[in-house]
């Protein structure tokens, strides 16, 4: 199933169009895209049987993100081992997180401002949504708690991002748009193996990543077991599960986002995002 969020309403995805969860479920599911995941197990049991006749024709430039306002938004950095290396720093043996500021999060596509004498770049992830409250959960409960997975951009201004000692990373982040996710939600249970997608980034038509998830140094079910051990993840909460190598910072010579850029990010069995850079 596809979860997605178009023109601010919350909708099925199918291959004949959008269904309306408002207007076919009968008011039994609100509207807003964000308030479905608190009601997750009785929306997803509800819309295995969704009148698929409902689905109306729809324009990608309307989807938004299919969790755009979480409580939590997780970021986890060098997850790549081939990443870790271009980034000259040692792998980590837990989980190095920051945050992406709720507030930065948008849609699938999108224009993006760049912030005036920075130094911007691009991050490929796969983002996971969390469907049910997780807290002390086993790695092999994990996949229970998710709702689903979709593509995201983990854009990153490195001057603010690496100012100070030591570093932080989560306003570098967290400038407005550098959170783009989408295309739409895709529930667990229409991957064949939710552990080993392929994806990927290119730049104005030229590739700067490509990867599989199963390279990843702490997998997703690893990750929740690991964050829900400390905090307790809400429905809605996404986690940006890391980066491959190819970022802009980790070539040589380094690479950064222009005005007029385009960048292409996708994930296996999921889609693409899209999106345009402006001068700041």
């Amino acid at each position: 199933m596809r979860v997605g969020n178009l023109a601010g309403r919350l909708v099925i995805v199918t291959g004949a169009g959008a269904i309306d969860v408002e207007s076919a479920s009968g008011g039994r599911f609100g509207p807003e895209p964000q308030a479905v995941y608190d009601q997750w197990a009785e929306f997803a049991g509800w819309a295995a049987s969704a009148d698929a006749a409902a689905a109306q024709p729809y324009e990608l430039a309307q989807l938004g993100a299919p969790a755009p306002a979480p409580r939590q938004s997780f970021g986890i950095g060098l997850n790549y081992r081939d990443h870790v290396a271009e980034s000259g720093l040692t792998v980590p043996d837990q989980p190095s997180v920051f945050t992406k500021f709720p507030s930065c999060i948008t849609g699938p596509h999108s224009d993006v401002v760049l912030p005036p004498g920075g130094h911007t770049d691009w991050e490929v992830e796969l983002v996971a949504v969390i469907g049910t409250t997780a807290r002390h959960v086993s790695e092999g409960a994990a996949w229970s708690h998710v709702a689903g997975l979709t593509v995201g951009q983990d854009i990153s201004e490195r001057i603010s991002q690496l100012a100070g000692s030591p570093a932080q990373f989560s306003l570098g982040k967290s400038f407005p748009g550098f959170g783009p996710t989408g295309p739409w939600l895709v529930t667990v249970d229409e991957f064949a193996n939710p552990d080993d997608l392929e994806l990927g980034c290119s730049v104005n038509g030229d590739q700067m990543q490509k990867a599989r998830t199963s390279y990843l140094i702490i997998s997703v079910p690893q990750l929740i077991a690991k964050l829900s051990a400390v905090v307790t993840l809400l429905p809605g909460d996404i986690i940006f599960t890391g980066t491959p190598a190819g970022v802009g910072m980790g070539r040589n010579p380094q690479r950064w986002l222009a005005p007029g850029d385009e960048v292409v990010s996708y994930v296996e069995g999921i889609g693409e995002l899209r999106q345009r850079f402006l001068a700041g």
